[in-house]
């Protein structure tokens, strides 16, 4: 028997009130879905272990309110986090526009070690909409998504099933990845500039004239 090494990563799930944060959460969680509409209020977690090129892994997932009254009280949930899934609503511009909103608010209050690598996965939920109620383009999405180094984007539909577990797993390769860049990360040798002069002197000794 193998023994897989052991993960714990922190996940937080942000977005607008009504983006389906709290459904996606429920559906790769508990494999459930609510049609009735209830806010969350500050934050809630569950975990769910799964995994990844042979590393099990504890995912320990945050679901997070969106309305403004609840935002503070989500502040201080986010720090220590591995990952961050930023949620919009395909039949919702506005949800959309706040997207780099939620994500600099995040940085700021995350203060994770190198912004520009931190592990983001952006969702376009409800995509079982998309026929008859969509607003914002994939197109869009993509085009905002390279702007920011490339994220990793899925249209979701926590109804339907469609790419939440791949979003979910998506993200949380992305953290893995950079927790092993981070641990190979080796600082350079300390420079002893003592050792340098000394071995200098030697060397001047030995010159033969």
């Amino acid at each position: 028997m193998s023994h897989r090494k052991k993960v714990l990563l922190k996940v937080i799930i942000l977005g607008d009130s009504g983006v389906g944060k709290t459904s996606l959460f429920n559906k790769f969680i508990n494999d459930k879905f609510s049609k009735q509409y209830q806010a969350t209020i500050g934050a809630d977690f569950l975990t769910k272990e799964i995994v990844i090129d042979d590393k099990l892994v504890t995912m320990q997932i945050w679901d997070t309110a969106g309305q403004e009254r609840f935002q503070s009280l989500g502040v201080a949930f986010y720090r220590g986090a591995d990952a961050c899934m930023l949620v919009y609503d395909i039949t919702d511009q506005k949800s959309f526009d706040s997207l780099e909103t939620w994500m600099n608010e995040f940085l700021v209050q995350a203060s994770p070690k190198n912004p520009k690598e931190f592990p983001f996965v952006i969702l376009g939920n409800k995509s079982d909409l998309a026929k008859t109620k969509r607003q914002v383009q994939e197109s869009k999405a993509l085009s905002f998504c390279k702007n920011k180094n490339d994220v990793p984007f899925y249209e979701t539909s926590a109804k339907d099933n469609i790419n939440v577990e791949q979003a979910f797993h998506t993200v949380a390769r992305s953290a893995l990845q950079r927790e092993e860049k981070q641990d190979r990360y080796q600082p350079p040798p300390v420079l002893d500039l003592d050792k340098k002069a000394d071995t200098k002197k030697k060397n001047d000794c030995c010159t033969l004239i």
